[in-house]
């Protein structure tokens, strides 16, 4: 981005004076001091830590202005202050304000499992004949969707924005901030069931995400989720449909498994071969809702197959990774829910491999008052003949524990307390072998990603 800091200071409504700073051009916004770049504004939030008493290492990383909230006092001195009611108000006020001046077309996608995968392949087919801005990492709340927002280059064409809730009106606010020209839902499952208590209820809030849609837009989900269709009946939008079924607008018509990718075929492209260097028939159906968009802007054929074929996953999502002692192993360890679990477990064991399958699970967050009944429902997605060993660490996870135990051989099913981390390291040091296949999935507040760089040696 860059906006002089006078534009900046009308697009925010601040009455400070700037006019001895004419000259000052911002290139970036930050919230995070550390992560600061040179030219940057930086916003100071207001949360567990108040990003005002950081002002002085902002400015130290090359900070040019500042925005700063009225009822903190010690304004810094000698230094553009643009004065508001509300840092994170005048942020997204700011990115409401750049999204219209850049204007480029909104892709906008959420769903329960998915989204960030969904988000890379849509980004990625679309990059091939338009200038992409895609959500980084996973900034898609209040405070990381104005953030990509404002990372956009003015030669921005397409805005790929990955969405995230965590309550009811969250989707709905966000949907308004961007005002999508497409709206994508991957799926429904039970991520953030504590919140909502139903899937039902779940999926209202899904829905939320077309609140914003403009009344030419497009609405794309999954059609094989009953709950998504029967809410998507009452919209007048255009509509497209993906999925298993054929009665959805798009299905896939064939897939091939094999060893850490798929292939597969869909009913547009009849005579056309996909491959996604992934496991797991689900991210077939991701790459179908990414292909819907790609068809939507009249991506060519041969670009769609490249897109998708070159794929560069989000970190640490169904990523495959070498260990220390040439170990396979496959890291999933940013979020995890019942349905994300048995999506993953039923890929693992399907990829067809003669190394010894180890299964690493921690706890899944979130799931209120049903999270032991639904821990220990995952039993019956073991399969004991496929996955030789497994290592289950947190607290609800010891009902999987319990009724996995008596299912396998004495020492095959292990447990750990959520401080037991260091432990299940130096288990994993002395046990596993370079022929031995791992799968490493849990909420990210269980932080498998450390034990992931244990056994890669990754600091």
């Amino acid at each position: 981005m860059k906006m002089s800091l006078a534009e900046i200071n009308r697009a925010v409504d601040s009455k400070s004076d700037v006019s001895k700073y004419q000259e000052i051009e911002v290139t970036s916004v930050a919230f995070d001091s550390r992560n600061l770049k040179p030219g940057a504004l930086f916003v100071p939030l207001v949360d567990n830590n108040d990003g005002h008493d950081y002002i002085n290492d902002a400015i130290k990383n090359g900070a040019v202005a500042t925005l700063w909230q009225n009822n903190h006092e010690h304004l810094p001195l000698d230094f553009p202050v643009l004065q508001v009611d509300d840092t994170l108000a005048a942020l997204q006020e700011l990115a409401k304000y750049y999204l219209t001046k850049i204007n480029p077309r909104v892709i906008a996608v959420t769903g329960s499992n998915g989204k960030t995968t969904t988000k890379d392949m849509i980004a990625s087919i679309l990059s091939t004949q338009f200038n992409v801005t895609k959500t980084h990492a996973n900034f898609n709340n209040e405070i990381g969707v104005p953030i990509t927002v404002l990372s956009m280059e003015p030669n921005t064409e397409m805005l790929v924005i990955e969405i995230g809730m965590d309550r009811p009106g969250q989707l709905d606010y966000l949907s308004r901030l961007v005002q999508p020209d497409v709206a994508v839902i991957t799926m429904i499952g039970e991520a953030h069931i504590e919140f909502f208590g139903t899937r039902d209820k779940i999926a209202d809030a899904k829905m939320e995400i077309t609140h914003g849609l403009k009344a030419d837009g497009t609405f794309i989900y999954n059609g094989d989720e009953p709950l998504l269709s029967e809410r998507a009946s009452n919209l007048n939008f255009r509509k497209f449909t993906f999925g298993n079924g054929h009665d959805n607008d798009y299905y896939v018509e064939s897939i091939d498994n094999s060893d850490q990718s798929i292939k597969f075929q869909a009913n547009k492209w009849e005579d056309t071969q996909f491959k996604i260097n992934m496991l797991g028939s689900y991210n077939v159906n991701n790459a179908l809702a990414a292909l819907v968009v790609g068809d939507l802007y009249h991506i060519q054929t041969n670009n769609l197959q490249q897109a998708l074929d070159k794929l560069q996953v989000t970190e640490n999502r169904a990523e495959w990774v070498e260990g220390n002692k040439g170990e396979k192993i496959l890291s999933d360890v940013y979020n995890s829910n019942p349905t994300a679990v048995r999506q993953v477990l039923k890929a693992f064991t399907e990829n067809d491999s003669n190394k010894n399958k180890i299964v690493v699970l921690g706890d899944m967050l979130e799931l209120g008052s049903k999270s032991k009944e639904l821990h220990e429902s995952l039993a019956d997605s073991f399969d004991v003949k496929s996955i030789h060993k497994v290592y289950l660490i947190g607290n609800d996870i010891k009902l999987l524990y319990d009724r996995l135990k008596p299912m396998y051989p004495d020492g095959m099913v292990i447990y750990y307390d959520k401080n037991q981390l260091k432990d299940l390291n130096d288990d994993l040091d002395a046990n596993v072998s370079k022929d031995d296949e791992l799968l490493l999935k849990a909420s990210h507040g269980i932080h498998l990603e450390k034990v992931l760089n244990h056994l890669t040696n990754k600091k």
